[in-house]
């Protein structure tokens, strides 16, 4: 990799056309000034008095955060949210974002998931207190799961990439349920010119005929391994050999400060992660990842040059606190300006 083979990718980011389809949730901060906290009359307790409010899309949002922030030319979010007061806040979210929301399926019998996060504001920065969480807790109905395939049938072939985001830790509670994982398995073959990639927190091993990315932990619990304790980076990548041979395409595993691992039929490469200093925050900093590595691949990036724009996007994801942050082109330029050395031929 040069730097005239960065811009050269960085450049087509402009024209892709990208289908996210996963768990949209909102993340609602919820600024407190800790200066007017009240004591309700009726508990007792204190009363953090909110000024204000910072409503952006998460989970699969933040991938479309990054996106956006890229500069991908188009982004079709494909979920099922809540006819409720947080899923209009997400639709509004998104589309301030650039996102097209048409293919969105409002439901009155769901939740729109939601991440309130209240930041106490302090002199020298914020502090997030407990956060409360609203999720779907009953499968997904089988009516939605068809409408929802219907709607991935309609948009995916024309594009460069499927975003697959499976956020919610209980079985068929989210959108990506056994059976649409299983019509993806069919279905992804049959769009040779489209990307398929996935990341799952709790059932990336479930995936087949889709490009996975997996972190060391969940590499080694995939592939069935016999083992307890600590994941060194040998044995997590014997498992994403293992699984790449299970999903029949690529993984990219992650291995935190060690950096990325593709690993295709040809080898792995460890690509290392630019050295990072001073404080992080590390939340959201897998979407950026991921929105990184899909958007250079459906550029024509080969796996390595992928897993280095990925780690640079996450180098600058990082320094920015109490939020999910985001890269652009630009800064991901100046990345590779203070780390080139790391990644010149």
């Amino acid at each position: 990799m040069n730097t005239e083979r960065l811009q050269e990718i960085l450049n087509r980011f402009s024209q892709l056309r990208i289908v996210i389809l996963g768990d949209f949730f909102l993340d609602r901060y919820l600024e407190i000034d800790p200066q007017l906290n009240e004591i309700s009359i009726e508990t007792g307790k204190t009363a953090y008095q909110v000024v204000g409010k910072r409503p952006q899309p998460g989970a699969a949002g933040t991938v479309c955060n990054n996106l956006s922030d890229l500069g991908a030319g188009q982004m079709i979010a494909v979920t099922v949210i809540g006819d409720d007061g947080e899923g209009y806040e997400l639709r509004n979210a998104l589309e301030a974002r650039r996102v097209d929301i048409s293919q969105i399926i409002v439901s009155p019998g769901r939740f729109t998931p939601t991440y309130t996060k209240p930041m106490l504001q302090l002199p020298d920065g914020e502090e997030e207190l407990e956060r409360q969480d609203i999720k779907n807790r009953d499968i997904l109905a089988e009516s939605l799961e068809t409408e929802l395939i219907d709607h991935l049938e309609k948009v995916a072939p024309s594009a460069d990439a499927v975003i697959i985001a499976d956020q919610v830790q209980e079985r068929n509670c989210g959108i990506l349920t056994d059976r649409v994982r299983d019509f993806l398995a069919d279905f992804a073959p049959r769009c040779s010119n489209t990307v398929f990639f996935a990341d799952s927190r709790e059932r990336i091993g479930e995936f087949k005929n889709v490009i996975i990315k997996p972190n060391r932990f969940e590499a080694v619990c995939a592939a069935q391994l016999s083992h307890e304790g600590e994941c060194p980076t040998p044995l997590a990548i014997e498992s994403a050999h293992t699984i790449r041979k299970q999903t029949g395409r690529a993984v990219f595993l992650t291995l935190d400060k060690e950096g990325i691992c593709p690993v295709t039929e040809k080898g792995e490469t460890i690509v290392p992660c630019p050295p990072v200093t001073g404080p992080i925050d590390i939340v959201g900093a897998g979407d950026s990842v991921t929105a990184g590595i899909v958007s250079s691949l459906a550029s024509g990036a080969t796996p390595p040059e992928a897993a280095v724009i990925g780690n640079l996007v996450a180098s600058i994801t990082i320094r920015q606190l109490g939020t999910t942050g985001t890269a652009t082109p630009k800064q991901i330029l100046e990345a590779w300006s203070a780390n080139e050395s790391l990644y010149s031929e």
